[in-house]
């Protein structure tokens, strides 16, 4: 595993177990690992809302679509992934 990747996955696995013990020094860690700032921002925002939606499920007791359900979405998402601007295209 390349090392930005290694050391990036560390950091996102720290703020979901451990989001308090969480430091500049862990972003660090990261940067000299050869990940620029963007690349980490991007990483952490993705795993926040992930987590964010994995505990809102578990506190309401939301089911996981049958796998069925979730191959007949995976065209759309890959068309336009998670964007919101896409999200918004296809509501419109």
């Amino acid at each position: 595993m390349r090392p930005g990747l290694k050391a990036a996955l560390g950091f996102i696995e720290k703020q979901t177990l451990h989001p308090e013990e969480l430091t500049p020094a862990d972003a660090e860690a990261v940067y000299a690992a050869g990940v620029s700032e963007q690349a980490l921002r991007d990483a952490a925002l993705v795993s926040a809302l992930f987590n964010m939606i994995v505990r809102l499920a578990d506190s309401f007791g939301w089911d996981v679509p049958q796998w069925d359900a979730l191959l007949a979405r995976a065209p759309r998402m890959f068309e336009g992934g998670y964007s919101i601007g896409a999200v918004r295209e296809r509501a419109t």
